[in-house]
């Protein structure tokens, strides 16, 4: 694992070299009058390395390597938008004489960042992380000169980017080749740390996604303030089509740390991100818009809406700490200058807010950087929230585990209904703008509803599918579609030559649909089912619109209720999210059916690579729940022997067939060990020899199973005359087993239906009556373990009941080899004690044997469950 961390870093490392050598070579071979490398091929190339690096970063992130992170998605991002540029003036789009003002606002902004990053990294004793930082940082500013003034500084880009290429070019090869020859040869300076250094480096949180996003805002603040201050600026003081690039790229990269953030359990973060993305795509459409002479337009409702999200989200961002949210509140002021000044974003106004945001955020990025890396920290306010809300009465906050509690077993990333919820409001009160007369693009709805009711949605859709949530997340890729396909036809400007029956068709499939999922919503709750129910009723005023048959304010009215209804529902998500009491009601199930559970009292599911989930399964079991557990084959339904209760209780949930008994399983032979005198030793060497495996053994039944405490519950388990018992090759399942005692297994499945493969199945079909889930993802097998008839064990032959995953071949190689070991006289040395016991009970040993003959030949019906059993 440490090698492969290792490669991404190589990875990063020799991707900013090749970048450096590509800008080097174009600085030292190009003069005034020609560039050595066209426009077009040399944004092309950018592009590609600056792919690379987005894919070093994020595997590095996601690894906790931070500040590593940070240079390569900062340096990505560079890279990215300048490769965007030189293609557009490749392309002719662009004048050669505008790459000046196109290029220097963004430069401008990375300048700052990757300088700041490099004295992070100096002051974190990390010199190459310096090097690279501060070198592409100067590089930058050498080249701002450069297009100010012809040749000026455009040797000292090159020199900058050669020391950069050198230092990426001999770390980066000198890692690749410790990772090549595992660590035999190794390039001085560059050996590759231990796990106990690495450890020490790895740090929680998410500060490198969160640099990243503060430098993008850094980038979009530069490219606004760019032309306010007139810096080199000749005839137009708007903002041209040049920087569309930087502030898509901006946008692009904030989608992305968006869903990163809900993978690092960062629901506000993600939830601020994903807002400011979409005012770089707005401000980017606008700037677009300009290139054209039309001159855009925000409506006035959007912007107030967006205000007041940006508010209550700055405040509950206080709990994080009071800085962060005091920040977000500079945005609340962006969005109100925007409502004040209507005519885009490119006023003195917001230019002026802009200016600050600047300013905050090169601030921002500073602290948040250094207490990323330092174990000293900048003081941020972050108990302050805690400490005003433990001090008021009825007030209890969720605690940190609390906040991202696993929905069915899935924990990868936070809940997104937040960010859902409140794309829904933008979108909504987004339309109700009038375009009038006016020419549809000139209005700023077409971003709002695209991006934020479109885009957004299905960021949150895919991200609750992931979480586990299916409902949810029908619901946001169902609307975000409807919101995208809308938008573009309505508010793109095509809406006049469209308008006719078959657009109406198309809406009424949508509504078809729509009708499902608000019926699916009366299982869930109160407010899932107004916001289904009143999103229908948007899609009737779109239908009656289709066919020109629109009801005066119809339309308005629906679209700011079920606007006014999305806000509900943020609000509470947001609120329940940081609460545990009060909470705002979001109400019960409208329709309750025999096993279903409306999404309320949903049993334990917990992850089960977690030793602290299958401490909790345990105790559920010892107090007398049955619950589902992952093994090394199928996903089985589980209760301890020693609670007789919970046995018959599993027998009746399941509904077991008298002819299907429970099997028992042990952790290990030592299990075995109170009643190994009334065993064969034989059987005893083959289990040591077989198990922990897929094996599953029928043995005669006993006196013995008389220790485990079933009691009347061993009718349950076996024949009257056999039994399975199996010993899992499986840790999670040996775990719970040494902290349970033997269990009594069966299936995870109602009998006569298929095995449960995935840890979602086992709620799915055995409804609420399991009181716990020990959670996996999809099962290892698909097939289950090989049953062995040992009944006939003392006559040296075994039979198969049936072959699963373990060969038939591979048994029958094992049970020779024990026999073999027996007839030279090699027996368990754990069981030599008892051997004079067992040749003097020779006699009763004869009549066991008969009695084992007769359970051989018992029929299939009375043989034990093989297919309910894994």
């Amino acid at each position: 694992m440490t090698y492969q961390k290792s490669l991404h870093v190589s990875v990063g490392l020799l991707g900013i070299s090749g970048g450096s050598l590509l800008l080097l070579v174009n600085n030292y071979a190009s003069s005034p009058e020609r560039d050595f490398i066209p426009h077009t091929a040399l944004g092309i190339l950018l592009l590609i390395i600056a792919a690379l690096l987005l894919y070093a970063g994020i595997r590095r992130s996601l690894s906790h390597a931070q500040l590593f992170s940070s240079l390569c998605l900062t340096v990505s991002a560079l890279w990215f938008g300048s490769g965007l540029v030189y293609i557009l003036v490749g392309q002719g789009v662009l004048r050669s004489t505008d790459l000046k003002s196109s290029l220097v606002p963004g430069l401008a902004a990375f300048t700052l960042a990757l300088l700041i990053i490099g004295i992070i990294a100096a002051i974190a004793k990390k010199a190459l992380l310096c090097l690279i930082g501060v070198g592409i940082s100067l590089a930058c500013a050498h080249q701002i000169a450069g297009l100010s003034a012809a040749g000026f500084g455009q040797s000292a880009t090159a020199a900058n980017y050669l020391l950069v290429c050198v230092v990426g070019v001999y770390f980066g090869f000198g890692r690749l080749l410790s990772i090549i020859t595992n660590g035999k040869v190794e390039v001085p300076g560059t050996r590759l740390k231990g796990k106990h250094e690495l450890k020490t480096e790895q740090s929680k949180g998410c500060g490198d996604l969160v640099s990243v996003g503060l430098v993008m805002n850094l980038l979009s603040a530069s490219v606004l303030v760019y032309p306010l201050l007139d810096v080199g600026v000749s005839e137009d003081p708007l903002p041209s089509v040049g920087h569309v690039p930087w502030l898509w790229t901006a946008g692009v990269f904030q989608l992305c740390i968006c869903v990163l953030l809900y993978r690092a359990m960062d629901t506000l973060a993600a939830t601020f991100y994903g807002f400011t993305a979409v005012l770089k795509f707005a401000e980017g459409y606008s700037a677009l818009l300009t290139h054209f002479t039309i001159q855009p337009l925000s409506p006035v409702p959007f912007p107030i809406v967006f205000a007041i999200l940006f508010s209550i989200l700055a405040l509950f961002s206080c709990q994080k700490s009071v800085m962060e949210g005091l920040y977000q509140l500079f945005f609340t002021a962006y969005c109100i200058a925007i409502a004040s000044q209507p005519k885009g974003f490119f006023q003195g106004g917001t230019q002026g807010v802009q200016g600050a945001i600047f300013v905050i955020t090169a601030v921002m990025l500073f602290i948040t950087t250094f207490n990323m890396v330092s174990t000293t920290k900048i003081p941020t306010g972050q108990a302050i929230f805690k400490t005003v809300a433990t001090r008021m009465r009825g007030v209890t906050l969720r605690s940190s585990k609390e906040l991202h509690v696993p929905h069915l077993g899935y924990s990868k990333y936070a809940d997104a209904e937040v960010l859902g919820h409140a794309c829904s409001v933008l979108a909504a009160f987004a339309i109700t703008a009038s375009v009038g007369e006016k020419d549809p693009l000139t209005v700023l709805i077409l971003p709002w509803v695209v991006v934020a009711g479109g885009a957004l949605q299905l960021l949150c859709g895919s991200v609750a599918f992931a979480r586990g949530k299916t409902f949810e997340s029908t619901v946001f890729i169902f609307y975000g579609m409807m919101w995208t396909v809308w938008g573009l036809t309505r508010y793109g400007g095509l809406y006049r030559e469209t308008r006719s029956f078959n657009v109406a068709v198309g809406i009424v499939s949508f509504m078809l649909f729509n009708c499902l999922v608000t019926a699916a919503a009366l299982f869930l709750n109160i407010a899932w089912f107004a916001y289904t129910f009143t999103f229908q009723l948007i899609l009737i005023s779109f239908l009656l619109d289709a066919v020109d048959a629109l009801p005066y304010g119809y339309d308005i009215g629906v679209t700011i209720i079920f606007g006014l209804i999305s806000f509900y529902c943020f609000l509470a998500h947001i609120f329940n999210s940081t609460f545990q009491s009060p909470q705002i009601p979001l109400g019960k199930p409208l329709v309750r059916l025999s096993g279903l559970g409306g999404g309320a009292n949903i049993c334990p599911h917990v992850p089960a690579r977690k030793a602290s989930s299958v401490r909790q399964i345990a105790e559920i079991m010892k107090n007398g729940g049955i619950c589902g557990m992952p093994t090394d084959t199928v996903y089985v339904l589980v209760a301890a022997c020693n609670r007789p209760d919970a046995v018959v209780k599993a027998f009746k949930v399941k509904k077991q067939a008298q002819d299907r008994p429970m099997s028992m399983w042990i952790s290990s032979i030592k299990q075995l060990d109170p009643v190994r005198h009334l065993l064969s030793p034989l059987l005893l060497d083959f289990m040591e020899a077989a198990w922990p495996s897929s094996i599953s053994m029928v043995i005669p039944r006993g006196p013995w199973m008389d220790t485990f405490g079933l009691g009347d519950a061993a009718k349950h388990i076996g024949t009257p005359k056999s039994i399975a018992i199996r010993n899992p090759d499986c840790s999670v399942a040996t775990h719970l087993i040494n902290l349970v005692g033997p269990i009594a297994v069966t299936s995870a499945n109602p009998t006569g239906e298929a095995d449960t493969t995935h840890h979602n199945q086992v709620y799915a079909k055995l409804g609420d009556k399991v009181d716990g889930v020990l959670c996996d993802g999809p099962s290892p097998e698909n097939i289950a373990s090989t049953v062995v008839d040992c009944t006939k064990i003392e006559t040296g032959q075994i039979g198969f009941f049936r072959v699963g995953l373990i060969p038939k071949s591979k048994v029958l190689q094992i049970f020779e080899e024990v026999q073999k070991r027996h007839r030279q006289g090699q027996t368990n040395p754990a069981f030599e004690q008892d051997l004079s016991d067992t040749q003097s009970d020779e006699s009763s040993g004869d009549e066991n044997t008969s009695q084992t003959g007769q359970a051989s030949t018992e029929s299939p019906e009375q043989s034990p469950d093989l297919r309910n059993e894994s």
